[in-house]
Protein backbone atom coordinates (compact mmCIF):
# COMPACT_ATOMS: atom_id res chain seq x y z
CA UNK A 1 0.00 0.00 0.00
CA UNK A 2 1.34 3.39 -1.02
CA UNK A 3 0.65 6.52 1.01
CA UNK A 4 0.53 9.87 -0.73
CA UNK A 5 -0.05 13.27 0.71
CA UNK A 6 -3.21 15.05 -0.37
CA UNK A 7 -2.74 17.78 -2.93
CA UNK A 8 -2.59 21.30 -1.51
CA UNK A 9 -4.79 23.98 -2.96
CA UNK A 10 -3.82 26.94 -0.78
CA UNK A 11 -1.35 29.74 -1.60
CA UNK A 12 1.62 27.86 -0.16
CA UNK A 13 1.48 25.11 -2.72
CA UNK A 14 4.82 23.47 -3.34
CA UNK A 15 4.13 22.80 -6.99
CA UNK A 16 5.01 26.38 -7.97
CA UNK A 17 8.34 26.92 -9.62
CA UNK A 18 10.92 29.22 -8.13
CA UNK A 19 10.22 31.78 -10.87
CA UNK A 20 6.56 31.86 -9.86
CA UNK A 21 7.50 32.42 -6.23
CA UNK A 22 9.82 35.33 -6.95
CA UNK A 23 7.38 37.01 -9.30
CA UNK A 24 4.58 36.89 -6.75
CA UNK A 25 6.90 38.09 -4.01
CA UNK A 26 7.74 41.18 -6.06
CA UNK A 27 4.12 42.05 -6.75
CA UNK A 28 3.24 42.76 -3.16
CA UNK A 29 0.35 45.08 -2.43
CA UNK A 30 2.54 47.25 -0.19
CA UNK A 31 4.54 49.91 -2.02
CA UNK A 32 8.28 49.57 -1.71
CA UNK A 33 9.85 52.42 0.19
CA UNK A 34 11.97 54.71 -1.94
CA UNK A 35 15.60 54.92 -0.89
CA UNK A 36 16.32 58.00 1.15
CA UNK A 37 18.38 60.43 -0.84
CA UNK A 38 19.64 63.76 0.23
CA UNK A 39 18.98 66.71 -2.03
CA UNK A 40 21.68 67.39 -4.60
CA UNK A 41 22.49 70.75 -3.05
CA UNK A 42 23.46 69.14 0.25
CA UNK A 43 25.64 66.54 -1.46
CA UNK A 44 27.37 69.32 -3.40
CA UNK A 45 27.83 71.33 -0.23
CA UNK A 46 29.39 68.33 1.53
CA UNK A 47 31.77 67.86 -1.38
CA UNK A 48 32.68 71.53 -1.25
CA UNK A 49 33.44 71.27 2.45
CA UNK A 50 35.78 68.33 1.89
CA UNK A 51 37.42 70.05 -1.09
CA UNK A 52 37.95 73.22 0.94
CA UNK A 53 39.63 71.21 3.70
CA UNK A 54 41.91 69.35 1.27
CA UNK A 55 42.82 72.48 -0.71
CA UNK A 56 43.57 74.40 2.47
CA UNK A 57 45.74 71.59 3.80
CA UNK A 58 47.70 71.17 0.57
CA UNK A 59 47.91 74.93 0.18
CA UNK A 60 50.03 75.17 3.32
CA UNK A 61 52.81 73.43 1.42
CA UNK A 62 52.48 74.37 -2.25
CA UNK A 63 50.71 76.97 -4.40
CA UNK A 64 49.13 78.78 -1.47
CA UNK A 65 48.50 81.84 -3.63
CA UNK A 66 45.92 79.76 -5.60
CA UNK A 67 44.78 77.08 -3.17
CA UNK A 68 44.22 79.44 -0.22
CA UNK A 69 41.57 81.60 -1.91
CA UNK A 70 40.00 78.50 -3.51
CA UNK A 71 39.64 76.94 -0.05
CA UNK A 72 38.08 80.16 1.26
CA UNK A 73 35.53 80.31 -1.55
CA UNK A 74 34.57 76.63 -1.33
CA UNK A 75 34.26 76.69 2.46
CA UNK A 76 32.08 79.80 2.34
CA UNK A 77 29.81 78.28 -0.32
CA UNK A 78 29.52 75.03 1.64
CA UNK A 79 28.54 76.87 4.81
CA UNK A 80 25.99 79.02 2.99
CA UNK A 81 24.41 75.97 1.36
CA UNK A 82 23.99 74.28 4.73
CA UNK A 83 26.49 71.44 4.64
CA UNK A 84 26.23 68.65 7.17
CA UNK A 85 30.02 68.70 7.46
CA UNK A 86 30.21 72.10 9.08
CA UNK A 87 33.37 71.37 11.06
CA UNK A 88 35.24 70.34 7.93
CA UNK A 89 34.06 73.48 6.14
CA UNK A 90 35.25 75.62 9.07
CA UNK A 91 38.60 73.83 8.96
CA UNK A 92 38.83 74.57 5.23
CA UNK A 93 38.05 78.22 5.90
CA UNK A 94 40.67 78.40 8.64
CA UNK A 95 43.29 76.63 6.54
CA UNK A 96 42.56 78.95 3.61
CA UNK A 97 43.22 81.95 5.85
CA UNK A 98 46.36 80.24 7.17
CA UNK A 99 47.53 79.74 3.57
CA UNK A 100 47.28 83.46 2.93
CA UNK A 101 48.99 84.30 6.24
CA UNK A 102 51.88 81.96 5.37
CA UNK A 103 52.11 83.56 1.92
CA UNK A 104 52.13 87.08 3.38
CA UNK A 105 54.79 86.11 5.93
CA UNK A 106 57.05 84.51 3.36
CA UNK A 107 56.65 87.43 0.95
CA UNK A 108 57.47 89.87 3.75
CA UNK A 109 60.56 87.94 4.84
CA UNK A 110 62.00 87.15 1.41
CA UNK A 111 60.69 90.09 -0.64
CA UNK A 112 59.51 87.69 -3.35
CA UNK A 113 56.34 85.73 -4.09
CA UNK A 114 58.23 82.47 -4.68
CA UNK A 115 59.68 80.46 -1.81
CA UNK A 116 61.22 77.04 -1.18
CA UNK A 117 62.09 74.78 1.71
CA UNK A 118 65.88 74.99 1.30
Amino acid sequence: MQLTAPARTDATSTDRTSADRTSTDRTSTEPTPAPRRRPTGLRDADGMAVAAFVLGLVGLLVMNVILGPAALVLATLALRRGTTRRFRAWLGLTLGVADLVVLATVVDLSNTVSWNFG
